[in-house]
């Protein structure tokens, strides 16, 4: 399962350079690059300080972390919904993705023409936020007539999808967006199948410049209107840090007074906002983190390495991974009896080191 975030914003807000600064960056437990595969997108790897712990204790020729998709979604314009721009390529790629990085530009540049020729953070974010929901009610308004008539003949499941597009419909009106609405499991697997941009999660991320990153004013006024966490991010620096070596990156970021880049931070939020959870085998030579969505069943989440396992399933031998690290290898945590035996029902935990048994 692909997971994919999209970064999406005005022209020249500066997408294009927090996806080079992804880009470049490597993850330091093992030899394996974020991956550039096209000049728009970017396999990133997640931040996980359990992979780097199990990777010394278990000393693998190869350790895989999970990884995300980040894509460099074209910069919209006001009446994008209605073609103009590239708005029409935006709103069909950013209905490809799970998840959306909203980027707010939050540096003054003269040499970067701002689209409205003004800087204005708080105006930037609620044009796109505006095109966005004026997709989804042209969706919306699209299947009113065919889910009403359905309705009125009597057609109960047509009668139900009315209301609830009834509902979605003036909670957009309102400026609310559709994922901010109580729905229940059925009515999200219909928003899902219509694809509403709205109700996709959303991060909010103002790149930044030095000035901006030390006094923090645009980002103040935008978090204050908002009411909202805000990723704060200075996009050149970070694309310039991915240059340096370990240790001069690290003395960059302490120089500004930063605990770490920022760059971990939004790929950590953007893992969370789609719900994710982490598990680990040690199959042959490698140890591997694999995503999967919270509330995942064992068969499931063997499906996630391959279909046969699913398909094949018999059992997953489990171990949680606060458990293995305090028993201190497989072979004591064995001899101790830690590790289960999970049939089919079994809902994966975040953590857990498993190993599937399967026949094919």
């Amino acid at each position: 399962m692909a997971l994919y975030l999209g970064l999406v914003g005005l022209p020249n807000a500066g997408k294009s350079t927090i996806l080079k600064a992804l880009s470049a960056v490597e993850v330091e437990i093992a030899n394996y690059p974020f991956t550039t595969i096209k000049a728009n997108r970017a396999i990133v790897a997640v931040p996980d300080s359990r992979l780097m712990q199990l990777s010394h204790m278990l000393n693998p020729p190869q350790t895989t972390p999970a990884h995300i998709e980040i894509v460099d979604i074209a910069g919209l314009v006001e009446g994008a919904n209605r073609g103009e721009g590239l708005g029409n390529q935006f709103l069909a790629d950013i209905r490809n993705v799970q998840a959306i990085i909203h980027v707010v530009r939050c540096f003054e540049n003269p040499d970067v023409a701002h689209v409205y020729g003004s800087l204005d953070p708080t105006r930037d974010l609620e044009v796109v936020n505006t095109e966005l929901m004026l997709s989804d009610m042209e969706i919306l308004d699209r299947r009113a007539e065919k889910l009403g008539k359905m309705a009125k003949s009597g057609d109960k499941h047509g009668a139900v999808l009315f209301d609830l597009n009834r509902r979605m419909h003036e909670a957009l009106q309102k400026g609310q967006w559709v994922g901010d609405l109580t729905l229940s499991t059925e009515e999200c697997a219909v928003v899902e199948e219509w694809g509403l941009l709205t109700a996709k999660p959303v991060l909010i991320v103002a790149n930044v410049d030095e000035p901006e990153l030390t006094h923090g004013v645009l980002v103040k006024m935008l978090r204050e209107n908002l009411k909202e966490d805000i990723i704060v991010i200075c996009g050149d620096l970070e694309a310039e840090a991915t240059d340096l070596e370990s240790e001069e990156r690290d003395e960059l970021l302490k120089t500004l007074g930063l605990p770490e880049s920022a760059l971990p931070q939004l790929i950590r939020a953007g893992y969370q906002a789609l719900g994710l959870i982490t598990f680990y085998t040690t199959v042959g030579s490698e140890l591997r983190a694999w995503a999967i969505p919270q509330g995942c069943r064992a068969p499931i989440a063997a499906g996630k390495i391959h279909s046969d396992m699913e398909k094949g399933f018999i059992r997953a031998e489990v171990i949680g991974f606060q458990e293995f690290v305090a028993a201190g290898s497989m072979v004591q945590a064995k001899d101790r009896g830690l590790i289960r035996l999970e049939g089919k029902d079994y809902i994966v935990q975040d953590g857990d080191i498993v190993k599937f048994r399967f026949h094919v």
